[in-house]
């Protein structure tokens, strides 16, 4: 069970997600899919749609996330969903990592100078529990 987020974590990811949603969604999903199938190209084969649409749900489900993050129970039933989902797609536990790797770092470059450990920390503890809620899901 990871580690619930502080109230500061919180304010980090939301503070930081008001700039990266100035970032067009098309940009933000094409670096970070971008980045997910160099590393893994495995996990490419899991996308069978158009990705300029995959890159608009990461994006809205991104804001979702950050605008409820401090009400988790209004978030605990999408993310529910989204565990389940993913697993109907071919979603293996061990994803989880790759995906995260990816965040954080498509995260870290879009943010720029507004990244620090701090941040990095708040992103990954937000990740971490979501990771968690979705994994828990039968």
């Amino acid at each position: 069970m990871p580690v619930p987020m502080t109230q500061q974590q919180v304010r980090l990811v939301k503070q930081s997600w008001k700039l990266l949603r100035e970032i067009s969604p098309i940009v933000l999903g094409d670096v970070f899919y971008g980045r997910l199938f160099i590393k893994y190209p495995f996990l490419r084969p899991l996308f069978k749609g158009p990705m300029d649409e995959q890159y608009r749900k990461f994006f809205d489900m991104l804001s979702i996330i950050v605008a409820r993050i401090d009400l988790p129970d209004n978030l605990g039933p999408e993310i529910a969903a989204l565990g389940r989902s993913h697993r109907g797609y071919g979603v293996q536990p061990s994803h989880y990592e790759d995906v995260k790797a990816a965040l954080l770092w498509t995260l870290e470059v879009g943010l720029s100078n507004d990244w620090n450990e701090t941040v990095g920390q708040a992103w990954e503890a937000c990740y971490d529990g979501l990771a968690h809620l979705m994994l828990a899901q039968e």
